[in-house]
C-alpha cells in the first residue's frame, strides 16, 4: 500500500512539475487540411500586419491627423500588430510539425500577450467612445478636457491597464500545481492556463469575478455613450458627422463584442455541439477578424483617412507614369 501510495504521489509530483505542454486542437487535421490551413493563414498575417503598419504610418506622418481621435486610433492599430504577432507565428508553426508543444515560459509569454492584447483592445475602444461622446455630446468642453497630456494619460492607461491585471492574473494562476499537460486549444491563453491546475481557490474565483464586473461595466460605458451619441445626432440632425467619426467606432466595437462572444461560448459550450475545426476557428476569432478588419473599417469610413490613402496611391501612380513616359 505504501509503495503504491509513493508511486501515486511521485506521478503527481512529475505531473505537478511538467513545463512542457501539447496543443491538442490540430491532432485530428491532416496533412492536407494543414497544408490548405498555412497557405490562407499566412497572407491573412501579411494582410494584417500591412494594413496596420499602413494605418500607424499615415497617422504617425500626416501631421492634419494629430488629434486625439486619430491617436487612440493608431494606438488601435498597435494593438492589432502587437495581437497579430503573439499569435500567427506559433500557429503557423504548428500547422508544419507533427506534434504541437508549449513550453511553460512560452505558454506564459503567449498567455500574456493574449491577454494584454484581449484587455487592451477592449479598453482603447472605451476611451474611444468616451473621445466621441465628449466631442458630440460634451462639445464645449472638449478641448478643456481632452489635452495633451490628457491624450497621453489615456494612451499609457490603455497599456498599463491590461499589463497590470494580466501579470497579477498570471502569478496568481501560477501558484497552484499543474496536473494537465495537454490544452485543446490552438493558442495557451488564460483559461488555458487555469485548467492546466490541479485546483484554484476563492481568491482566483473573486478575482476572475473582478475582471468580469470590470468587462461588464466598460460594456456598459459603451452602450451608454453610443446610446447618447445616436440621440445627440438624432436631434441635431448631425447625421453626416455621426457616420464619418462614430460609425467606424461602433462597428469595430461590435464586430469586437461578436468576436469575444463567440470565442466564450466556444469555451462554455464547443465540446457538446461543436466539430473540432469550429471549435479552432472559434477560438481565435478575436485574435484573427478586428485586427484584420479595423484597418479596413476606419480606413474605409473615416475620409480623413480614405483621402489620404487615395492620394498616396494616386501619387505613386502618377509618379509611375511619368517614369514610364521617360
Amino acid at each position: 500500500m505504501c509503495s503504491c501510495h509513493h508511486c501515486e504521489t511521485g506521478e503527481m509530483d512529475n505531473i505537478s512539475s511538467a513545463t512542457v505542454f501539447t496543443l491538442t486542437a490540430l491532432n485530428g487535421t491532416s496533412w492536407t487540411s494543414r497544408f490548405i490551413i498555412f497557405v490562407f493563414v499566412l497572407p491573412a498575417f501579411f494582410l494584417t500586419l500591412f494594413l496596420n503598419s499602413t494605418l500607424v504610418l499615415i497617422i504617425v506622418l500626416e501631421k492634419s491627423l494629430h488629434q486625439p481621435m486619430y491617436i487612440f486610433l493608431c494606438n488601435l492599430s498597435i494593438h492589432g500588430l502587437y495581437g497579430a504577432t503573439g499569435f500567427y507565428p506559433k500557429f503557423l508553426f504548428d500547422l508544419l510539425v507533427e506534434t504541437s508543444l508549449i513550453s511553460l515560459q512560452e505558454c506564459i509569454i503567449q498567455n500574456f500577450v493574449i491577454f494584454t492584447y484581449t484587455m487592451s483592445e477592449f479598453t482603447n475602444l472605451t476611451v474611444m467612445a468616451f473621445d466621441r461622446y465628449l466631442a458630440i455630446c460634451r462639445p464645449l468642453y472638449y478641448h478643456s478636457i481632452m489635452t495633451t497630456v490628457m491624450v497621453w494619460k489615456c494612451v499609457v492607461f490603455i497599456w498599463m491597464f491590461p499589463c497590470c491585471a494580466a501579470l497579477i492574473t498570471i502569478l496568481m494562476t501560477l501558484r497552484f500545481p499543474r496536473c494537465e499537460t495537454q490544452i485543446n486549444k490552438l493558442v495557451c491563453d488564460h483559461m488555458s492556463l487555469e485548467k492546466l491546475a490541479c485546483y484554484t481557490d476563492t481568491a482566483q474565483f473573486v478575482l476572475n469575478g473582478l475582471f468580469t464586473c470590470v468587462f461588464c461595466a466598460f460594456v456598459g460605458f459603451l452602450f451608454f455613450s453610443y446610446v447618447k451619441i445616436i440621440i445627440v445626432c438624432k436631434q441635431s440632425k448631425q447625421t453626416q458627422k455621426f457616420k464619418s467619426t462614430c460609425l467606424p467606432h461602433l462597428i469595430g466595437f461590435c464586430n469586437y463584442i461578436v468576436c469575444t462572444l463567440v470565442d466564450a461560448f466556444n469555451t462554455r459550450f464547443g465540446t457538446s455541439y461543436l466539430s473540432q475545426a469550429l471549435q479552432n476557428f472559434m477560438s481565435v476569432t478575436y485574435l484573427v477578424i478586428p485586427p484584420l478588419a479595423n484597418p479596413l473599417i476606419y480606413g474605409i469610413i473615416m475620409s480623413p483617412i480614405r483621402t489620404k490613402i487615395i492620394y498616396i496611391f494616386q501619387g505613386n501612380k502618377y509618379k509611375s507614369t511619368n517614369s514610364a513616359e521617360k
